[in-house]
């Protein structure tokens, strides 16, 4: 059973889902030192739903595994274990190849970097067309060109903006052609990895206020990945919070903000600025992440935890619902924290 429950069934399921990355030295190295296998536990059994028209965000610090499940879900990487079902086909496991093909075109991918992303030697009209002509979508040149002209219009570039190379724009502007060749495939949920994070403030939110706008006209469904919990709060229906390849703390975005629940969701939360200047009681975040390598027993945040006891040292919590908050954490469970 999924941890997140939804009245109509979910577009994406996702149930214990596991991805471990093999580090070891190579053979002879462990032979003749003796060394074991070694693995980073970048993703370690999460799980969630995502309703039709959501936007479910997934925050945390570097390297807790945020973008390693966007890139499971979208198919670039294989599970080492657990479910992906889309729509209710399970499409995660390398035997479910066939399936998985057939329903990947209804998922897209923004990546973080938008200059990166774009092939520099293609111009934007080729690089927009791309998924219609792979999918078949359209065939004549005419009708292609059309359709990328009305694209690039959607995402607030002009047509002509298709005979120009990416390095003749600026970092906003390159992630609007990102965003078309998404549109461009026609998909129903997308994946948004950090999508602003590269760029200004100001350009930050005018490509958000794009997505959303495209949201509402288009019926769209995001994950979107981000550190940042300001643009999360005004993006988000549901926010997950993870840790370690772990999530600790999941809910509606009105309620996780103004009630968490978990020590780490507490922290991360007290790092941004009080404008307002209440006067609250802030904890900063204190200490390292440690080594998705070898991570800590037990609660894997109990080394940073103000809260942690000797049984979250020997212990790992089990998600629970509180007051509509799914939170793994012993000290929320005991009632030492409320």
């Amino acid at each position: 059973m999924t941890d997140i429950v939804n009245s109509a069934a979910p577009l994406l399921s996702v149930d214990g889902l596991v991805r471990h990355f093999d580090v070891s030295a190579p053979f002879l190295n462990r032979l003749f030192e003796r060394l074991d296998r070694s693995y980073v536990k970048a993703v370690d059994g999460i799980g969630f739903d995502i309703g039709r028209g959501e936007t479910f965000s997934l925050v945390g610090e570097s390297g807790c595994g945020k973008s390693t499940v966007a890139r499971l879900i979208v198919g670039l990487y294989q599970p080492t274990a657990g479910s992906i079902k889309y729509e209710g086909v399970e499409i995660g496991p390398s035997e479910a190849a066939q399936d998985r093909k057939r329903m990947q075109p209804h998922m897209q991918m923004i990546f973080q970097d938008p200059y990166a992303s774009l092939n520099p030697r293609w111009r934007v009209a080729d690089i927009v067309a791309e998924p219609l002509r792979v999918r078949g979508l359209l065939s004549g040149k005419r009708e292609i060109l059309g359709r990328v002209g009305d694209l690039l219009s959607q995402v607030g570039l002009s047509p002509a903006d298709g005979e120009r190379f990416p390095h003749e724009f600026s970092g906003g502007q390159r992630q609007r052609i990102s965003i078309a060749r998404a549109l461009a495939g026609e998909p129903e949920f997308l994946v948004c990895d950090e999508p602003t994070s590269a760029l200004d403030v100001s350009v930050q939110a005018q490509i958000l206020n794009l997505m959303k706008e495209l949201q509402d006209r288009l019926g769209l469904t995001y994950l979107f990945i981000s550190h940042d919990l300001a643009v999360v709060y005004h993006v988000s229906t549901k926010v997950g919070v993870m840790y370690l390849g772990k999530l600790v703390e999941w809910a509606d975005t009105k309620t996780l903000f103004e009630n968490p629940r978990h020590p780490y969701t507490r922290m991360l939360l007290d790092a941004i600025p009080d404008l307002e200047m209440t006067g609250r009681q802030r904890i900063p975040v204190a200490g390292e992440v440690p080594s998705p390598i070898n991570p800590p027993s037990g609660c894997a945040f109990h080394p940073r935890c103000p809260h942690a006891e000797e049984r979250c040292r020997a212990e790992a919590p089990v998600a629970q619902i509180h007051d509509g908050v799914h939170v793994a954490c012993h000290a929320v469970a005991d009632g030492r924290i409320g």
